[in-house]
């Protein structure tokens, strides 16, 4: 897989500026509650880490983070702010068994098509170790379009999602909804769930 042509332009031309929207975003109760499931120094990929903001956070707290994004401009902004060590990547580069004790895809995953979900997430669970922590957060609705900006999305149903994850081999620890506004301007909702790799 490549990622989209379309969405790494956006991110290309706007990284700073979504670096300054999540930056200004201080809710990060999913994120605490991420870390605060794994144990101590635990080895997690930030599959989809943008500029930087949550990888880092994630390291400040002890884990062992690896940090991956598909937009060179982003890795470059996480290594020049956080100092990270970013991989230029895309989902489908994960290829490694059991390497992670978590792996954390926030509103990542929405920019890829539907088709290949159900790929990534076995791909996923196969590089967690045995009862790994898996954290996905996705725009909810149906199908797959484009935003104003260009951006390609791909849209998930609440129960859709869990069926996906349970088909993959996760068992859903806690799920979460909300709406909120992206860098295209427009509210939109979204769920995130956390789930645990099943023995």
């Amino acid at each position: 897989m490549t990622a989209d042509s379309e969405t790494m332009d956006v991110y290309g031309r706007m990284a700073g500026d979504y670096a300054a929207m999540v930056h200004r975003e201080r809710n990060d109760r999913h994120l605490d509650a991420f870390v605060r499931s794994l144990p101590a120094r635990a080895s997690v990929l930030d599959l989809g880490c943008g500029p930087g903001r949550a990888a880092a956070r994630m390291a400040r707290s002890g884990l062992q983070v690896d940090a991956w994004d598909a937009s060179p401009e982003m890795a470059a902004l996480a290594r020049e702010r956080f100092g990270l060590n970013v991989r230029v990547a895309t989902f489908d580069a994960l290829d490694t068994d059991a390497a992670y004790d978590g792996i954390y895809a926030n509103f990542s995953l929405l920019h890829a098509p539907r088709s290949e979900m159900p790929e990534h997430l076995n791909r996923i669970a196969t590089a967690l170790t045995a009862r790994g922590l898996f954290h996905i957060g996705l725009k909810t609705g149906v199908g797959e379009k484009r935003d104003s900006l260009g951006r390609f999305y791909a849209y998930y149903e609440e129960s859709e999602l869990a069926g996906l994850l349970e088909t993959a081999g996760f068992e859903i620890l806690s799920r979460a909804t909300g709406t909120e506004a992206g860098l295209d301007g427009v509210a939109a909702p979204w769920i995130v769930m956390r789930a645990r790799k099943v023995d």
